[in-house]
């Protein structure tokens, strides 16, 4: 099938029940610590393809098993490009939810499975340590593997399923950073380090992380279910 053929939408039953399946991952802790190395990923590669992007020297990129992550940049320590490098990283897995919504909604299974792939393989030439090469090799093997072998009823529901994820789980770790803070926590995360740098109170940039992933999930949510 043509890369760029636009795929029939499956039954909303299947779109409801990726959707339901997706929750269940990331509101229960047990599993959400788990399957948020996933969401960790985008978070990295977020601030990595932002910093390249700003034409700031990537470094490296480091996943841990606590499914925390740092993204090792050079260039100027202050100005828009390190400001917007920061921003990236909570707002990336929502944005790339919502993009992905969009191509579902257009039919293009496929342009996502793969797109995805080449963005994780991206990733992985920059990863320096075992646990984050295992992280991204797993993620990606499980992409290739849906793509190349999978019929096209389970491309889109495991497609379907990957897009929840990246709405639903983008929304849960700006919830989880204002805790953490709450307790005297994360001082040096994405936001304090914004705040520092622009001198605009952390608790606003936190807010603003929760603006985008709560629009992206309805936006996200308005394509996938077709409304």
């Amino acid at each position: 099938m043509d890369l760029f053929s636009p795929q029939a939408a499956p039954p909303e039953w299947l779109v409801i029940a990726t959707g339901v399946a997706a929750l269940a991952v990331t509101v229960p802790r047990r599993i959400w610590l788990l399957a948020r190395n996933a969401i960790t990923i985008a978070h990295e590669g977020g601030h990595a393809l932002v910093a390249l992007a700003c034409r700031r020297r990537l470094r490296a990129i480091r996943l841990h098993s606590d499914t925390s992550g740092l993204t090792v940049t050079r260039g100027r320590p202050t100005g828009l490009g390190v400001v917007l490098t920061l921003a990236a990283g909570y707002t990336a897995a929502p944005l790339l939810g919502l993009g992905g919504a969009a191509l579902l909604g257009a039919g293009l299974v496929a342009v996502l499975l793969w797109a995805a792939t080449a963005l994780l393989l991206a990733v992985l030439v920059m990863v320096r340590n075992a646990y984050g090469v295992l992280s991204v090799v797993l993620t990606g093997g499980l992409f290739v593997l849906v793509s190349w072998l999978a019929a096209p009823e389970v491309q889109a529901a495991f497609a379907y399923a990957v897009v929840w994820f990246l709405l639903l789980g983008g929304v849960r770790p700006p919830f989880e950073l204002q805790s953490a803070r709450r307790r005297g926590g994360a001082p040096d995360s994405d936001a304090d380090q914004l705040s520092r740098l622009t001198h605009v109170p952390a608790g606003v940039w936190l807010a603003f992380f929760h603006v985008v992933s709560l629009s992206c999930l309805i936006g996200g949510a308005t394509w996938l279910l077709g409304l």
